[in-house]
């Protein structure tokens, strides 16, 4: 009976396949030599083969289980699909082949809207710079008033969740742009286009920044709005823009006015401030003198009053005297001629003392009215 005979084709073209023939062969002992010298032959080349495979294997396994973070870095860590956020920096371990590693940067990212940064060279100089080219189907908006304008803004954001920045990866840019957009022109749409243009930058800035970070939680999208910025605000037409800029000059030399009208006004109300202290006191002092006069009067009527109780009669004649005394010396005698002419003549030229008497007169009679009984006295000689 016959044997069958192996016939081995090593390394047949470019599959580098083992086919094995079948045919059957005589009993032979040289054969069966023939066939262990070429099993050995075969073991030799196919070990250094599967050394090089392992240690390959070995390689590619020792570089995938570590990595390493920054600073400015974090890492979602998955396994078998499920992640798991690594924030710390430095030298990390993994299982090779089964984790897998997405890095993410920590650091402020920024969203044009409204324009686009291009980098052109400036001629002749062969350097690069960095100019904006306007995108108005971004950039136009309508105001509240019904007005056409530009307005450029730039959004800072920043990874606040790994694991929902990973899973919303694909869609999270196109998201915030989205709300920012929407938002932005809902707000713009909410103000007059001189807020836009001038005043209302600020409050606007906030306003979107308000809105959009509560959007931004309420969506989950692990993305946190930093901050919010107008580039730029501008009328779509130059002769538009003039309009706004000689509006501006003109809200400025208002704001000067009003400055300088603030400075006069600091200057001034000290000094009337000084003013209307000094009338107060001088009317304080007056109304203290004229109640004081007043009770003086009243004090030397009630002397009198009661000088007249005491002494009735002698009392009217010393007022009499003494009204008379006050009241002559302002009279005038006028003397009708018998031809029709009249004479004028001052009646102190009768009294005959002159004025240096009367006034001793009125000073001993104004004595005499706050002494008691000589001024009785002395009326009686005045009677007599």
């Amino acid at each position: 009976m016959g044997k069958m005979r192996l016939k081995w084709n090593v390394f047949s073209g470019k599959s580098r396949k083992a086919t094995v023939e079948a045919e059957e062969i005589p009993p032979d002992s040289g054969y069966q030599n023939h066939e262990q010298e070429t099993e050995r032959r075969m073991r030799r080349i196919l070990r250094p083969v599967k050394i090089a495979i392992a240690a390959a294997v070995l390689i590619v396994a020792g570089l995938d289980s570590f990595y390493i973070l920054s600073e400015n870095e974090m890492a979602v860590l998955t396994t078998f699909g499920s992640p798991s956020s690594v924030t710390t920096s430095g030298l990390k371990f993994k299982l090779p082949f089964i984790q897998k590693v997405y890095k993410m940067s920590k650091e402020i990212k920024g969203m044009p809207i409204g324009y686009s940064p291009s980098y052109e060279s400036s001629a002749g100089s062969g350097q690069i710079e960095e100019e904006a080219v306007s995108v108005p189907e971004e950039s136009e908006m309508i105001t509240k008033d019904f007005n056409f304008v530009n307005v450029d803004f730039y959004i800072e954001y920043q990874i606040v969740d790994p694991i929902k920045a990973y899973v919303n990866s694909e869609n999270n840019i196109s998201i915030l742009k989205n709300l920012a957009q929407s938002y932005i022109r809902d707000t713009v749409g909410s103000y007059g286009v001189d807020e836009v243009i001038t005043t209302g930058k600020s409050e606007i800035q906030a306003r979107v920044k308000s809105l959009l970070s509560e959007r931004l939680e309420a969506e989950d999208i692990g993305l946190g709005i930093y901050n919010v910025t107008i580039q730029d605000a501008e009328p779509p037409t130059e002769e538009v823009s003039n309009a706004f800029k000689a509006v501006e000059d003109a809200k400025q030399g208002m704001d000067t006015k009003i400055n300088e009208a603030r400075k006069y006004q600091s200057q001034q109300l000290p000094a009337a401030n000084a003013r209307a202290d000094k009338a107060t006191r001088d009317a304080e002092a007056y109304r203290q003198q004229r109640v004081s006069e007043a009770e003086g009067q009243a004090a030397r009527f009630n002397d009198m009053y009661e000088e007249y109780i005491k002494y009735p009669l002698i009392t009217k004649k010393r007022m009499f005297y003494e009204t008379m005394e006050d009241i002559l010396p302002r009279l005038k005698v006028i003397i009708n001629g018998s031809d029709g002419t009249q004479t004028l003549l001052p009646l102190d030229s009768f009294i005959g003392t002159g004025q240096d008497s009367q006034s001793s007169e009125s000073v001993t009679s104004n004595a005499a009215g706050t002494s008691g009984e000589k001024p009785a006295s002395q009326s009686g000689q005045a009677q007599e």
